[in-house]
């Protein structure tokens, strides 16, 4: 017959004090935990939305980033005829680009930051229609205008709409303000490709990378065939989704791991913690387990108790921690794209995914902190305990 569970929760608050100090314990291993999950998928859900199912990348073949791409005049007219392109009023949806880096003083410390700065075609918008101006306007090709992401406007000191902003010895009007839904877009600065070019003294005819516009998803196969076949293009082709996916592995692999080993080392203090908590209840409470045992209770059932005991401060533990860091929940920081190295804006990605992996993790640290007193409390020796009542 199993020990009533009302037991152990008024053993639990019969003992509060040391309860207490096991729950922070737990609880602060899963808030850290869980902040840094929280962070390596919020950057990694701000590149993945950078990238729409329906658009293709082509950049130079070999290259794993625009920042090396290259992609010439005459290639991006092929492209543009290529079979699958989807197309506009204005011909094919095609945007040739030029992406480079350039120092920007942060708001908050003054010091520089590498700001993304993207030269784009007059498509731009209709190659990535989740991209919406919402201050001023679109800039006008051949001035030199640009338009700057929400997040950029945020973190960057000068980008203010109707300010200008100096890049490679030119001076850029902010005519606009642009919303990429939470995309890494959203912390670039865009502007005329070709006139970017002559700023950092390129050519005109050479762009970093090509984005296509697809009728559909499916239409993607057919359309990187066309180009990876064609004798007169060395290119990649990628879903522009997958491409950004691949941008954020290494940091988010990098967070992960941090993360789970400064986790670790925090839940071997929190599982002392527990195993303190539960053998000080053992030592006081041996004469209770002697009479529970003499009551007819069997030793599984003293250890199902004490065990249960253990999981119940744990889980209390694990949802304080998990009530810990709901405030970071789309909480905006800045970091550095290990692939373009260029600052990048994302918020902090809470989901019920994490809080799931936080409880399992704080049930795991009260199974290890529980069971060796749980045994230990089955041993006691019955007839020696009941002489002490």
């Amino acid at each position: 017959m199993p020990i009533p569970i009302i037991y152990n929760v008024r053993s639990v608050r019969a003992r509060w004090t040391s309860s207490i100090v096991a729950v922070l314990g737990i609880a602060g291993t899963v808030g850290v935990l869980l902040a840094m999950l929280a962070m390596a998928d919020g950057f990694r859900h701000t590149l993945v939305a950078s990238g729409s199912p329906s658009n293709a990348l082509i950049m130079r073949a070999g290259s794993n980033t625009e920042m090396v791409g290259a992609v010439m005049l005459d290639q991006v007219q092929i492209i543009q005829s290529a079979p699958g392109a989807a197309r506009g009023p204005d011909g094919p949806l095609v945007s040739p680009e030029v992406v480079v880096i350039a120092p920007m003083p942060l708001k908050d410390t003054g010091t520089d930051a590498n700001g993304q700065v993207r030269g784009v075609s007059a498509k731009a918008l209709e190659v990535r229609p989740f991209v919406h101006i919402v201050a001023g306007r679109y800039f006008t090709p051949g001035l030199d205008e640009v338009i700057v992401g929400k997040n950029a406007e945020a973190s960057y000191a000068g980008l203010d709409l109707g300010s200008t902003v100096h890049i490679s010895g030119v001076n850029w009007k902010v005519v606009g303000i642009f919303d990429a839904g939470g995309s890494s877009f959203d912390s670039e600065i865009w502007c005329d490709a070709t006139l970017l070019d002559q700023a950092y003294n390129r050519p005109s005819s050479a762009f970093q990378s090509v984005t296509v516009r697809l009728p559909s998803p499916d239409d993607f196969p057919k359309f990187k065939d066309a180009l990876t076949s064609d004798p007169r293009l060395t290119v990649s082709v990628d879903r522009e989704q997958d491409y950004y996916a691949k941008q954020s592995e290494a940091l988010t692999r990098f967070i992960t791991i941090m993360g789970s080993f400064v986790a670790i080392v925090m839940g071997i203090g929190a599982v002392f913690g527990a195993l303190n908590t539960m053998y000080s209840a053992v030592s006081e409470r041996s004469r209770e387990v002697a009479t529970l045992r003499a009551l007819g209770f069997s030793g599984s059932s003293v250890v199902l108790s004490f065990v249960f005991e253990a999981l119940f401060i744990a889980f209390v533990g694990g949802v304080v921690g998990c009530l810990f860091v709901i405030p970071l929940n789309k909480y905006t920081v800045g970091t550095l794209n290990w692939q373009t190295f260029s600052h990048v804006s994302f918020s902090f990605q809470l989901t019920p995914t994490l809080f799931i992996v936080g409880i399992c993790f704080s049930l795991f640290m009260g199974l290890i902190g529980g069971v060796p007193p749980a045994i230990r409390a089955a041993r006691l020796p019955i007839a020696a305990a009941l002489r002490e009542m």
